[in-house]
């Protein structure tokens, strides 16, 4: 069976995850970011390579020296049985020391907040969030977001013709 994908490496290239939470950036100015993993229990891990899960309205908060994501959906596996996972729940991200410390410190200054930006599954097969630390965006910021994505598109229409 020369030349089909032999390797388990081959599958998860072809099966890639990346699930985005695509208002954060919206709503944020991202000043630092972290890669973490999750601690996920039962059939999660199923569901989110097959992309049933949903970063909308998530944070993540510090308490007693662990990160904890909020508000994160992870919808049922559909050949799941009676034990199943409950879809919204809270769930712990494995990150160093040092680095929660920072994050600690980053979400104790006001206006800035941890949000997580993406769920993906690394070349090991692990589920893996990116985290960020940002600082939610005034209305003018936003609208400046958005001027400048409509001038890119613009010019990106431009130089097609």
């Amino acid at each position: 069976m020369a030349g089909q994908c032999s390797d388990y490496r081959d599958i998860m290239k072809a099966n890639e995850v990346n699930i985005r939470n695509k208002r954060a950036r919206f709503d944020y100015e991202i000043t630092d970011t972290y890669i973490a993993g999750i601690v996920l229990t039962g059939t999660e891990i199923k569901s989110i390579r097959d992309g049933k899960a949903s970063l909308v309205d998530t944070y993540c908060l510090v308490e007693n020296g662990e990160v904890w994501v909020k508000g994160m959906n992870i919808s049922e596996y559909f050949y799941g049985s009676y034990n199943n996972h409950v879809a919204r729940r809270d769930r712990k991200l494995l990150l160093n020391r040092k680095e929660i410390q920072k994050l600690q410190k980053a979400s104790e200054d006001p206006g800035y907040t941890i949000v997580p930006l993406k769920v993906f599954i690394n070349e090991r097969g692990l589920a893996k969030m990116q985290i960020g630390v940002g600082r939610g965006k005034k209305q003018y910021d936003k609208r400046q977001s958005i001027r400048e994505r409509e001038d890119k598109r613009a010019i990106d229409r431009m130089f097609k013709k």
